[in-house]
């Protein structure tokens, strides 16, 4: 049974009576006028006129885990501008534990309780296996006779009566238990919880970032907008003569132009040959050589960057995605669904260099910047537990004692070491290799392991814990599908194909082009991920300290911070920034020798950052 109070109670101090300790989970559930809550101390329903005055009361006293489906569930407390300490993030956990991006209460449930996500029961009209299902249940149970939630409680039911409010949280408080159980048992993992929590705050960071924005002087920004593809049309007859009067620009310098379209990648190969430039292709790494050969190229490859400008982020990308406050707003999920890379919508992981220096920092304020120096090679160091490798990290430039070492020039070294990662073998990446099996054998090892595992189709953890998935075997969109040859029946329960009929698959050309990309997918989802899983300690540690200074993350960027912050409090900021990674680092991998480096840097606009 519930504990039901009103408004005029004090929620912290009857939670501390109950016997709830600082610090705590405590599972939440929301609606307009109610709180209910679940502990193992038990449950509670607070109801008022505000209930994220509760939030805030229950927060400054007890600061407990919140524990909920998902962050976005927290909509109206962000709102309110309170910003909590600690949550468990159910669907960021469930990413962790089993792959993928889905992660809907409904398979979060199912697969925390070995059930088949085929069979999870949908809304509206029930087939006769979901009649059977649910035959002589009780709607008022959240679960189904066959132990899959009941679709109507996920779709809204929970939230009709208080009553139901509170079973819902206590559902959430089971999974929570199921979740940190299955993850204390991963094979071979140490530190996952702490990975969860971590996942758990950096999926409130993301719902933080779409909440505040990046600041954005609209001003400046529709100047670089005009200076790259002209001033604002006012309707589509003006926007065609724009274009057209910037593909001339191109198209005069091309000798055989008649009927050709520079958006067209075959014919832009017929105007490069009319000049006397043959390629095998049309992108920008491969034109770059021809830049000063002859001026068509330099037209074209200018033309490229207004032609994205003016397609992807031109008037309607600034109507649309910045706000009348300037700050530009897009989704954000802290797991990409592959080795878990936080990453964004509406251009904020993509804003081409052109529009940075519209990224301007508000009056009053100033961004602290920083990224992680060199960060995939030294979180390969700490992984494998190469202790020559660890060494290098020592040094701010890794690549120099590599160099040194490896009797090399550094950018050999450096292109040895990213060979290494991304399980390149061809060319110079080809001998340098040999170098580098011979001095970092250890680590060598581990990339080898991670890629044999890849090529057999099994699927690997990063040392964090998370499944990285090599196999699409429910229809979630992975990178990489089910490996040529393998028939949709067949088993892929324990994420391999093996026996003879792997074998099989290997000797054919077709299925070792898959299994070999396979093996480099994984090669590098090993270093990514972890290198993912750090960047996110990193980030949540500056998140959760930030209070007393007033400042908010902006941006997460691959490798890359970026805090906009009060001017009085830049410089302590960025010492906080730097103070913060050794002691992430220390949390994510407490015996590791190894360093790692974050230059911050105060500025004005983000065209001044420095890697």
């Amino acid at each position: 049974m519930a504990t039901y109070l009103t408004s005029a109670t004090n929620p912290g101090e009857v939670l501390r009576a109950a016997g709830v300790e600082r610090g705590s989970f405590l599972s939440v559930t929301l609606s307009s006028h109610i709180v209910a809550l679940s502990n193992d101390k038990g449950s509670w329903v607070f109801a008022g006129a505000n209930p994220v005055d509760s939030i805030a009361v229950i927060e400054s006293v007890l600061r407990p885990r919140w524990v909920w489906w998902t962050s976005a569930a927290w909509e109206p407390v962000l709102r309110s501008g309170l910003r909590v300490a600690t949550c468990w993030d159910l669907a960021a956990v469930h990413r962790l534990l089993f792959g993928g991006w889905r992660a809907e209460p409904a398979r979060v449930w199912a697969l925390l309780n070995a059930i088949s996500p085929a069979t999870i029961p949908a809304m509206g009209q029930m087939g006769l296996l979901d009649v059977i299902g649910d035959e002589g249940a009780d709607p008022e149970n959240p679960i189904r006779p066959d132990g899959h939630l009941r679709p109507e409680w996920i779709d809204g039911g929970w939230a009709t009566t208080p009553e139901r409010m509170v079973t819902w949280a206590q559902i959430q408080l089971q999974a929570c238990d199921l979740q940190r159980s299955q993850i204390a048992s991963i094979p071979g993992i140490n530190g996952a919880d702490q990975t969860a929590r971590s996942e758990s705050a950096a999926e409130l960071l993301c719902r933080e970032l779409e909440f505040d924005g990046l600041p954005v002087d609209v001003t400046r920004a529709t100047e670089i907008i005009t200076a790259s593809v002209g001033t604002r049309p006012h309707n589509e007859t003006e926007a065609a003569q724009n274009r057209e009067r910037r593909d001339d620009v191109v198209l005069l310098l091309a000798r055989s132009r008649a009927g050709m379209d520079l958006r067209s990648p075959a014919h832009v190969k017929t105007m490069l040959a009319g000049v006397g430039i043959d390629v095998s292709n049309t992108r920008k790494w491969k034109l770059e050589p021809f830049r000063h050969v002859h001026p068509f190229v330099d037209a074209l490859l200018t033309w490229r960057k207004a032609e994205r400008i003016g397609t992807t982020y031109g008037y309607l990308w600034l109507d649309e995605q910045v706000g009348v406050d300037g700050r530009l707003r897009g989704a954000w999920t802290s797991c990409d669904g592959a080795a878990g890379r936080m990453t964004a919508q509406a251009g904020l992981h993509n804003l081409p260099a052109e529009m940075r220096p519209s990224v301007i920092a508000e009056q009053g304020f100033v961004f602290v910047h920083a990224d992680l120096g060199q960060i995939e090679p030294r979180v390969l160091a700490a992984v494998s537990g190469d202790q020559a490798l660890g060494e290098a990290t020592m040094a701010d430039d890794l690549y120099a004692p590599v160099a040194q070492r490896l009797g090399v020039q550094r950018p050999v070294a450096k292109i040895a070491v990213l060979a290494a990662m991304y399980g390149q073998t061809s060319g110079v990446a080809g001998e340098a290799l040999r170098g580098m099996e011979a001095n970092y054998p250890v680590a060598m090892k581990f990339l080898r392991d991670a890629d044999a595992n890849g090529q057999k189709g099994r699927h690997v953890r990063t040392y964090g814990g998370r499944l990285v998935k090599m196999s699409s075997d429910d229809s979630e969109g992975f990178l990489l599908t089910r490996p040529m040859g393998l028939s949709p029946g067949s088993s892929l329960s324990d994420g391999s194909w093996s026996g003879s009929e792997g074998e099989a698959m290997r000797s054919r050309p077709e299925d070792r082009s898959v299994s070999a990309a396979r093996g480099r997918y994984a090669r590098n989802a090993v270093i990514q991920g972890a290198a993912a899983e750090l960047f996110k300690a990193w980030a949540v540690t500056i998140r959760g300290r930030l209070s007393p200074f007033k400042g908010q993350i902006v941006l997460c960027l691959h490798d890359e911070l970026l805090i906009h912050v009060p001017t009085e409090h830049g410089l302590a900021v960025a010492k906080l920034l730097e103070e913060a990674l050794p002691q992430a680092a220390k949390r994510w991998m407490p015996q590791s020798p190894v360093r790692y480096v974050a230059k911050a840097n105060l500025i004005l606009n983000w065209s001044e950052a420095k890697g």
